[in-house]
């Protein structure tokens, strides 16, 4: 099966984007399929940087196919600003296509989003403000305004205007927050449809028929499997599904035209946000991995929490993606270390926890079982094969494997693409 699923095997920022830009160089075809502007990643080609948030990372492969598929909540005020970032860089951007059945964001989601946050107090989940899950909720909740409807001249000032009018009453009657201006935001709106309409198709039909004809489909995820809307730290998640599952209804196509799930892993473990974190560093080790690791968000600039891989959260998205390798992130990064740590169970009260538990009450009092591992001092950005790092690298990304029963085919030790190490084939 030439379908390959990439998912975050923990909280999301773990280093999808250049695994996805990495194995889109044989891809015909990359869709992203949940999410909104939310997220992002960072993909690094030559000394150029670009940071990417609703356009698939096979952007960057001119002949690979980018469909924003119709899981994602569409934000066209953020394409427009990322095309046109894109296109300054000399990247094209005929290749992207969007679903006609994606649903779309507008400002008086962020709006709601920014006051319910801020209503929510010391409860804060710590959203973006992007306006994410009020347009989620407006999907389930059968209000939403889909992209077909968007780019439709005849129907979409009346039902837009309609939405607005009841936004406005819980924006002001709820929140105690301003009107939004109607009028402006019609007229803006109606020029961001006119620019995205050429990009509308039946994305599900773009994929199918790729697949029909053999061809190398790519599913891009992002956030994690911990952020997941069923499988997540709830409350503390997203509001889609970030898991394989959530990658075919997000796309369009059954569960049985996937071949490969590779769950991207960082060699150690880091989360935003509020929520426990039982491998959590606050300590100088902690701030040492963030600043080696450049932990900071690529759509917030938000400082990340760091910690010691914890093979509990892997063996849990292995289980619930039918994760079929692992792809090992920012090995790099641990380089200096003494010792190293990987917590393979947790210890609640005076029990040993192997499972990933649901309750936040239970998680928030468990303790890390750890094992100690010796440490390495070369450096690895010039390893191109599993055989050239030092023996102590290799016996880490060993142990992993031992643990999770996961085998790692990808091992990552610089942000470049030329710095990626593969022990088998994926496609």
């Amino acid at each position: 099966m030439s379908t390959v699923v990439i998912v975050g095997a923990q909280w999301g920022d773990e280093g999808k984007g250049k695994v996805i830009d990495y194995l889109a160089k044989e891809a015909d075809v990359v869709v992203r399929g949940q999410g909104g502007n939310n997220a992002g990643h960072t993909v690094v080609v030559g000394d150029q940087k670009y940071a990417l948030h609703l356009i698939p990372s096979g952007i960057l492969n001119e002949n690979t196919i980018n469909v924003i598929g119709n899981g994602v909540v569409f934000d066209p005020q953020g394409f427009i600003k990322e095309i046109e970032g894109l296109k300054a860089k000399g990247v094209s951007t005929d290749s992207i296509k969007v679903s006609d059945r994606a649903h779309v964001v507008f400002p008086y989601h962020r709006e709601i989003d920014r006051l319910a946050e801020e209503a929510r107090g010391a409860d804060m989940i710590g959203t973006t403000k992007k306006g994410i899950g009020p347009s989620y909720m407006d999907k389930v909740e059968r209000s939403g305004i889909r992209v077909c409807d968007f780019v439709d001249e005849e129907v979409f000032e009346s039902i837009f205007r309609k939405q607005i009018e009841a936004k406005n009453k819980i924006i002001v009657s709820i929140y105690g927050g301003e009107p939004l201006d109607a009028d402006a935001m019609v007229a803006e709106y109606k020029e961001y449809a006119k620019f995205v309409k050429p990009f509308v198709t039946d994305t599900s039909v773009v994929v199918y028929d790729a697949l029909k004809e053999g061809k190398k489909v790519l599913l891009e995820g992002a956030q994690g499997t911990l952020l997941d809307l069923d499988y997540g730290t709830y409350p503390y998640v997203t509001s889609s599904h970030p898991t394989a599952g959530g990658f075919t209804i997000g796309s369009g196509i059954g569960p049985n035209q996937i071949g490969e799930v590779v769950g991207i892993t960082k060699a150690y473990t880091t989360r935003v946000g509020k929520g426990p974190f039982v491998t959590e560093l606050d300590n100088e080790i902690g701030d040492r991995i963030r600043i080696a690791g450049n932990e900071f968000g690529t759509t917030t600039g938000r400082p990340r929490r760091c910690g010691w891989l914890d093979t509990v959260i892997v063996k849990y998205s292995a289980r619930v993606n039918g994760m079929t390798c692992i792809a090992l992130m920012l090995l790099d990064v641990l380089t200096g270390f003494e010792t190293v740590k990987i917590c393979k169970g947790y210890r609640y009260g005076d029990v040993e926890i192997e499972h990933f538990p649901a309750s936040l009450n239970v998680l928030g009092k468990c303790e890390p079982i750890y094992e100690e591992l010796p440490g390495w001092t070369e450096d690895l950005s010039d390893c191109t094969t599993f055989e050239s790092l030092p023996a102590n690298a290799r016996a880490y990304v060993e142990r992993i494997e031992a643990l999770t029963g996961v085998p790692v085919k990808i091992i990552s030790v610089g942000p470049k693409r030329t710095q990626t190490i593969v022990r088998g084939a994926i496609y």
